[in-house]
């Protein structure tokens, strides 16, 4: 996606040859136009999957998959990171680690929302190495929902995550992928 990758030369900060940030796009402030931008195209991207739901994990997604969302026409569904007084004590839940936060959460997902007659398209802002992605995944599949896929809005093709999931057979489209943040150059992927 040319217009994100302008933006992201653009806008993007490289802290190191690991951490790229986006605040000024997609993490902290979100660009409207840009963000429905990309929603309709993982919906083109994954139109023929007769998807029910849009799924995320709170926060930084939840821009991105609303846009796939509404395109689709179906609802979205993110995995909340903190307990509140009014969460379903049933709900599926994962432990995971954050790679850009330096912690590890929970997050869950209310059995109400989320069933085996679901095909779900899972939506995230940024892939590392992963590990929400594969936790978000780990409900999925407990659920009985089917997984259609995985669209990510960055990918960083550096660094693990994608590629394993690739390998396990999740089909996984990134609008940008990026191969090296090194000497601080965004370098991508064609």
């Amino acid at each position: 996606m040319d217009s994100l990758k302008q933006r992201i030369l653009q806008e993007g900060s490289v802290l190191s040859s690991d951490v790229l940030k986006l605040d000024a796009l997609i993490n902290h402030q979100v660009d409207p136009l840009l963000t429905m931008e990309m929603g309709k195209e993982f919906a083109k991207r994954y139109a023929e999957q007769e998807i029910t739901k849009v799924i995320t994990v709170e926060s930084s997604g939840i821009p991105a998959a609303f846009a796939t969302a509404s395109v689709l026409g179906v609802p979205l569904v993110f995995a909340r990171r903190k307990k509140t007084l009014i969460a379903d004590p049933d709900a599926y839940c994962e432990r995971v680690p954050s790679f850009t936060k330096g912690i590890v959460t929970d997050i869950m997902v209310s059995k109400q929302f989320l069933t085996k007659q679901d095909r779900v398209l899972f939506i995230d802002d940024i892939i590392a190495n992963g590990d929400a992605a594969r936790g978000l995944i780990k409900i999925i599949e407990r659920s009985g929902a089917h997984l259609a896929g995985l669209g990510i809005v960055v990918e960083k093709s550096f660094q693990a995550g994608a590629r394993t999931l690739r390998e396990q057979g999740i089909r996984v489209e990134s609008l940008v992928r990026i191969s090296s943040l090194d000497d601080g150059i965004i370098s991508f992927e064609d």
